[in-house]
């Protein structure tokens, strides 16, 4: 954080939302984030910086559900810039909404020079590059696309006892991040009418018993070998154009998007399950807020032995204001808090 004087420390930020989920960007003030590599800089600021993830993260500036960015140099050559993903809780190896955000950021902040109707660049986020497509209509940006990292199923129709409702099936896809998933009717629920809390409650469990009970490797990477949350679906799951419909929720927290990552892994899910062939869109729309994303699968591809897609995922990011939080060395309440 920048010093203002002798006791008072300023950082500034850029607030976006995509399909309601926030988006809080440091502009400046944030000391240095130091690393050779993303992973060395995610490292450095769980070590040495994290103070400043809950001060922007937590109450009484932020809640249980912000998300926030820290714009990095990258170390992949092929990138114009990283970014680190932060939360109430930590760290996130992988964001959609956020990187739909900051595509339009990238460009309107001209971190890139911009071509007339679509920009195309790559970030690095510590899952791997992520290639951003920014279109652009009447001199304003407009529709942001990703594509993934490669998505691949790591475990498929994999039973597993869960507290409260015995033995049921999951799969585990890794889209940037991984997620179980499982069909709402299976578990109890319907999402079009069932109660947040009681879809929390659910997938909390789910969560808790494969953190508990599976352990999940990465086959590259060590830090992206954990389950990131747990996604419930309406079981729409074969082609059709009628939006299918997602929840996330992790760190016991409801999603407010539809899930970028999530909607990468799910469309990874349904081509191994031979459900969607390859450049077929599905739409998916968060029970939360009903936003949409749209996504396909764009090319297959072998990730270390593992038959992978590369998915495209779209959406709409939407600026919300800018911020400059300040931080008093006498205040008892500082570093934040949250109330579980």
């Amino acid at each position: 954080m920048a010093m203002q004087d002798n006791n008072r420390k300023i950082i500034a930020t850029c607030e976006m939302h995509t399909g309601g989920t926030p988006l809080r960007i440091v502009v400046s003030g944030l000391p240095e984030v130091k690393g050779k590599t993303i992973l060395d800089k995610l490292q450095y600021c769980k070590d040495n910086l994290d103070d400043f993830r809950r001060f922007l993260m937590h109450e009484p500036r932020g809640h249980k559900e912000m998300y926030g960015a820290i714009l990095v140099e990258a170390d992949d050559e092929t990138c114009a810039i990283g970014v680190l993903f932060i939360h109430n809780e930590g760290y996130s190896t992988m964001c959609g909404e956020g990187i739909i955000a900051l595509g339009r950021y990238v460009i309107d902040k001209q971190l890139i020079m911009p071509n007339n109707e679509s920009s195309v660049f790559n970030i690095q986020c510590p899952c791997g590059p992520v290639k951003v497509f920014v279109e652009s209509k009447n001199g304003k940006t407009d529709m942001v696309k990703f594509h993934s990292v490669p998505a691949f199923v790591y475990l498929l129709a994999e039973k597993i006892k869960v507290d409260g409702l015995g033995l049921i099936t999951i799969d585990i896809v890794f889209g940037g991040a991984f997620y179980a998933f499982v069909i709402d009717r299976d578990v109890g629920l319907d999402l079009r009418k069932s109660k947040a809390n009681d879809v929390c409650d659910v997938a909390s469990a789910i969560t808790s018993a494969v953190k508990e009970k599976i352990n999940i490797k990465h086959p590259e990477s060590e830090g992206l070998s954990f389950l990131y949350g747990t996604i419930i679906t309406d079981g729409k799951d074969d082609y059709m154009e009628e939006a299918t419909m997602n929840c996330l929720i992790y760190d016991s927290r409801v999603g407010r998007g539809p899930c970028g990552s999530g909607a990468t892994s799910r469309i990874a899910l349904q081509y191994a399950k031979s459900q969607i062939k390859l450049k077929q869109t599905r739409r998916f729309q968060s029970s939360a807020t009903k936003s949409e994303f749209i996504a396909m699968a764009v090319q297959e591809v072998t990730y270390h032995g593992r038959d992978a897609v590369i998915v495209e995922v779209g959406g709409r990011a939407y600026y919300s204001g800018s911020s400059q939080f300040e931080m008093e060395d006498e205040d008892p309440l500082k570093d934040g808090f949250l109330v579980n």
